[in-house]
């Protein structure tokens, strides 16, 4: 019985989604949960499985259709059924909104689900040449054990890491168990730069995510009268801890020793004691209100190739370092892979974005509404800096010193408010003594 694929509700406030990509043409063979479509919504990107086996019979909206939730997109027949024509039966974009005559009264209509929301835990079944060859329950065994796949030797086909390999090294004292020889991934050339006369020679028309962020900032700016403090940081303290402790957090935990969790967790220490920090103007009844957040929802922006987006982490407030860092990870490989739910990606009630991942000093970003201030991460290098001791003595060190610049909205936080944050952020740093984990 052909199966009719749905456009999916991605979140409640949902109510359509643009079609960017098909990674299946007419005619070809679909394996059940294997990436059917991609889509763009207001909140996310997101690739589409299919929600059953068998062959694509249909393709009833092109790329760059926009398609109301609940509406036929495709059509998968049985493995064997004869497809339709592949251009025949493909809407064109300019009609976007009008789904083509419904299939015959025995198709089964399934929805097709958007990607299940994954555990704040990383994958640590990841190698740089790629997914080690393992089953999920090998997967899981891996993971209640403490165990890292990319250690154990796969005794199964093609190097496959089985059930029997997991319980057989978890068997083994961690310090007796040896590091597995695999090959290095291949050095990849630098792409040369485009030749500008083959840029395209009219006007691109943008993405939905490129419209709905160009729409975003236009809309915070006008809205929130910006005003910017800017503080440098000693972060010779931090750098010194994560360079002793790097190995051991990985090993334990799974994921890179960054400095981001140092920051983030610096961040909510800040927001605990400046709660106006973290709250948020609300038009009312009787005008502009603040809205006091009882949970500090942490958003972390992640720059993509396509764009930009800002995965949250809830309830920073009550996560460890240790956690933070994982969610941290785990919420930037899934925002790359396009795999974040929408509940992921919206409602934060303070944003970091590192405005200095490429060496620079700092950036002056703009406010993720309805964020009341928003925190940029500048770039860290070792200079000179005088230092005073107990007895008034000064002297020059090297250090490693970063700058910090908070984004504000002047309707809700004065620039005391501001600065009592920064200060605070600034002493959790240079006095850090949280454990790690």
């Amino acid at each position: 019985m052909p199966t009719e694929v749905i456009m999916p509700q991605m979140g409640e406030s949902i109510f359509e989604g643009t079609i960017t990509k098909w990674f299946k043409a007419v005619g070809d063979t679909v394996a059940i949960d294997e990436p059917l479509f991609e889509i763009s919504t207001d909140k996310v990107d997101a690739e589409i499985p299919s929600p059953v086996a068998g062959v694509l019979a249909e393709i009833r909206f092109a790329e760059g259709a926009t398609v109301d939730v609940n509406t036929v997109v495709a059509v998968i027949g049985e493995s064997g059924a004869k497809a339709a024509a592949p251009q025949a039966k493909i809407a064109k974009p300019a009609a976007q909104k009008s789904a083509l005559p419904q299939a015959a009264p025995k198709t089964q209509a399934i929805a097709a689900q958007p990607p299940a929301e994954k555990s704040a835990q990383p994958r640590i079944a990841e190698v740089p040449t790629g997914r080690i060859r393992s089953s999920p329950l090998a997967r899981r065994i891996a993971k209640e054990h403490g165990v890292e796949l990319s250690r154990i030797a796969g005794s199964g086909s093609e190097g496959r890491v089985t059930k029997e390999d997991v319980l057989r090294a978890a068997s083994t004292p961690a310090s007796a168990r040896l590091p597995v020889q695999r090959p290095a991934p291949p050095q990849v050339a630098q792409a040369p730069p485009p030749d500008l006369a083959t840029l395209p020679a009219d006007p691109v028309p943008l993405t939905r995510m490129r419209a709905i962020i160009a729409e975003r900032m236009v809309e915070s700016v006008n809205v929130s009268p910006h005003v910017y403090t800017v503080y440098k940081v000693d972060m010779t303290r931090i750098a010194r801890l994560r360079e002793q402790r790097k190995a051991a957090f990985d090993e334990r935990n799974g994921v890179k020793l960054t400095f981001m969790p140092f920051i983030a967790a610096a961040a909510v220490a800040a927001l605990r004691r400046c709660p106006i920090v973290n709250a948020s103007v609300e038009n009312t009844d009787k005008g502009l209100a603040i809205r006091y957040h009882r949970s500090i929802d942490l958003g972390i922006a992640v720059a993509l190739d396509w764009g930009l987006i800002v995965p949250v982490i809830r309830h920073a407030e009550q996560r460890s370092f240790a956690d933070i860092a994982r969610t941290i990870a785990d919420l930037a490989l899934r925002a790359r892979s396009k795999k974040l739910s929408p509940d992921e990606v919206g409602g934060s009630t303070f944003t970091l974005t590192n405005a200095g991942a490429f060496g620079g000093e700092y950036g002056m970003p703009i406010i993720n509404q309805p964020d009341s201030a928003i925190l940029a991460v500048g770039g860290l290098r070792k200079e000179p800096a005088v230092l005073t001791d107990a007895e008034g003595n000064d002297t020059i060190a090297i250090r490693s010193m970063q700058y910090f610049c908070l984004g504000f909205d002047h309707r809700l936080i004065d620039g005391a408010d501001a600065g009592k944050f920064m200060l605070e952020f600034k002493k959790t740093l240079e006095g850090w003594n949280q454990e790690i984990g």
